[in-house]
């Protein structure tokens, strides 16, 4: 994403393959906003190597030669003035938004006069330089945490867990909203005994975070294998709560239900989402209507 050209250096972030308005329901993020709309970046690239990508023919150009360069430029204040335009935050997702650092900022910089946020969906690798960055430009950020064994993490992505430990500790602690997502890959994530280690890591970050359980099919490079099983994501599930997570959710696999916010005391649903849009939120200055206790997010 970077080269040296003479005396100057090249950047390539400034460029998006996709630009699409969509609910901010499909980054996952749940807690924020909810039935808001993101106009929806994503410059070429990752730092990970995952064998199941589903976005591979983004994000692994410059390392897979059969990815070919799709973007195209991106003018920061112009899309930020599209936004603006439909009410819309910009979200950068698909690929690896920490790659396009440069971008984030100069979007955020454009953004705040007009109230438009700059949302994330990030694998959570980047350095406690590149947090702090990221942390003054970036509303909210759901980070795929993939496993917490160190031997797996290298195996499947080609990089090491704990800078994205780090890294969710590091943007929680400077006030970014935060969700974590959680892949269900066969032999890394898939069984509650795996689960139950990722499940106490978020639980340790607060009881309050939001951790979505992600169903995995036949993908890439990782194939030969059944899609996740409704089973194992509502076992995934168990393991959350037991973990102490109020709110554990999976998309689509098990309904409504496994959308629904529910009131972490009196357990009335309180949010109720279709696939990746909203059909009902009842929270009320962030706070349950019939008991009064809050709920954790940004309503």
């Amino acid at each position: 994403m970077r080269r040296r050209s003479g005396a100057e250096l090249e950047t390539a972030t400034f460029a998006t393959t996709v630009r699409h308005l969509d609910a901010v329901e499909r980054k996952p993020l749940f807690h924020y906003r909810p039935g808001s709309r993101c106009l929806t970046l994503a410059a070429p690239g990752c730092t990970f190597r995952c064998d199941y990508c589903i976005n591979h023919r983004v994000s692994q150009y410059g390392r897979d030669p059969g990815v070919r360069w799709t973007g195209e430029p991106v003018d920061a204040a112009a899309v930020v003035a599209a936004a603006a335009a439909e009410r819309a935050a910009v979200a950068l997702s698909y690929t690896e938004p920490s790659l396009a650092l440069e971008l984030t900022l100069a979007l955020a910089e454009s953004g705040r006069p007009l109230g438009v946020p700059v949302l994330w969906k990030s694998n959570g690798f980047l350095t406690p330089e590149a947090v702090e960055l990221a942390a003054g430009a970036v509303a909210a950020v759901n980070v795929d945490l993939k496993t917490v064994d160190e031997a797996r993490h290298l195996e499947l992505t080609g990089a090491r867990v704990g800078p994205v430990l780090e890294t969710l500790r590091g943007l929680q602690g400077r006030g970014v909203w935060l969700e974590v997502s959680t892949p269900l890959i066969p032999g890394i994530s898939a069984t509650p005994e795996e689960l139950r280690p990722i499940a106490e890591a978020v639980a340790a970050l607060g009881p309050g975070v939001p951790w979505h359980l992600g169903r995995v099919s036949p993908a890439y490079r990782r194939t030969g294998h059944a899609p996740t099983s409704p089973a194992e994501l509502a076992a995934g599930v168990r393991v959350g709560r037991e973990a102490g997570l109020r709110h554990v959710y999976v998309e689509r696999a098990l309904g409504a239900d496994g959308r629904a916010t529910r009131c972490p005391h009196c357990r009335e649903v309180l949010v109720e989402r279709g696939v990746w849009s909203l059909e009902r939120n009842r929270i009320e200055s962030g706070a349950c209507p019939s008991c009064g206790t809050p709920v954790d997010g940004r309503w």
